[in-house]
């Protein structure tokens, strides 16, 4: 019997609980660069942390549009003065999107000693909220009668 990892499709979505709506994002090859993390940080709350180092809060970009976020990383011009021998630490221009479910809202995003935090919520409407039906008994109420 085959078994199938689907941790994968869980990447690039944030808000979505079932696995089936995420099936046709999953041929796509998600670009590696820059690592990213998601979480969830409460029962209706979600933080991507992308680790974004050598990037200053004015050279990203968060928006949110429809169902997707994106993040974009432009790297501003480098000093030709300067003569680099070795470069380990990435700089190149990056755009990275995750496709958020219906009722999530993106809460703010934080840059913070080189990883950029972006904090999402999921704010369901009360008329799609699961409400509590009471159940009433059939029994039969019997009246009361006074004799004269």
């Amino acid at each position: 019997m085959r078994h199938f990892d689907f941790s994968p499709l869980y990447r690039s979505t944030v808000g979505f609980d079932r696995l089936f709506s995420m099936l046709d994002t999953a041929g796509s090859d998600a670009p590696s660069y820059p690592p990213y993390n998601i979480e969830r940080t409460g029962e209706n709350t979600y933080r991507i942390t992308m680790a974004v180092a050598g990037f200053s809060d004015d050279e990203l970009s968060v928006e949110a549009k429809e169902h997707v976020l994106a993040i974009k990383g432009e790297k501003a011009e480098e000093d030709s003065e300067r003569e680099i021998l070795y470069r380990g630490i990435a700089s190149r221009t990056f755009e990275r999107r995750f496709q958020i479910a219906e009722h999530v809202r993106v809460e703010g995003a934080s840059l913070e000693n080189g990883l950029l935090h972006v904090d999402l919520v999921r704010e369901i409407p009360e008329a799609m909220k699961p409400r509590k039906i009471e159940i009433s008994s059939s029994a039969a109420k019997q009246i009361e009668t006074t004799a004269h």
